[in-house]
C-alpha cells in the first residue's frame, strides 16, 4: 500500500488545483488549453486576464523540476530532436481535434459531469489500451 501513496497523493493535488482554478477563476485547467491560450490569443492592451495562464505554465515547470531534483527523480534517455518534434505536434494535433486534451477531458471534465468529456476519456483510454495491445504483440518494448 505504501508504493501508492505517492500517485494517491499526486491524484489528490491534481484535484485540489484543477477545483481551485474552477472556483476561483471560472476556468477548466486543462493544459492544452491554458498553453494555447497562452501563446496565441491577442489580448487587448493593457489587459492582464491571460497573466494567470504564464503563471500556471511557469509554476507546473517549476513545480515539476524542483519535485524531480527533492526526490532524486531519474532521468530518461534522450531522444532524438525529430521525434521529440513530430511527436509534439501529434500530441497538438490531437488536442485540437480532440477538443481538449486528457488533462482538460479526464481531470477537469469528468470532475463537472461533461458527457463530451466521458466520452473523448473513453476513447483515449480505449486508444492507449489498443495501441499497448497492438505494440507489445509486435514485440515493442512497453518500458
Amino acid at each position: 500500500m505504501m508504493n501508492y501513496l505517492p500517485a494517491l497523493a499526486g491524484g489528490m493535488l491534481i484535484g485540489l488545483a484543477s477545483w481551485l482554478i474552477l472556483a476561483s477563476l471560472g476556468r477548466v485547467a486543462g493544459i492544452s488549453g491554458i498553453a494555447s491560450t497562452a501563446l496565441f490569443e491577442h489580448r487587448h492592451a493593457g489587459s492582464h486576464d491571460g497573466a494567470w495562464r504564464w503563471f500556471f505554465l511557469i509554476g507546473l515547470m517549476l513545480g515539476g523540476a524542483w519535485f524531480a531534483s527533492l526526490l532524486s527523480v531519474p532521468i530518461s534517455a534522450p531522444r532524438a530532436t525529430w521525434l521529440l518534434v513530430l511527436a509534439g505536434l501529434l500530441v497538438g494535433f490531437g488536442t485540437v481535434t480532440g477538443s481538449g486534451c486528457t488533462s482538460g477531458h479526464g481531470v477537469c471534465g469528468l470532475g463537472r459531469r461533461s458527457t463530451r468529456s466521458l466520452i473523448a476519456t473513453g476513447t483515449f483510454m480505449a486508444t492507449g489500451f489498443l495501441t499497448v495491445f497492438v505494440a507489445a504483440r509486435l514485440g515493442y518494448p512497453l518500458i
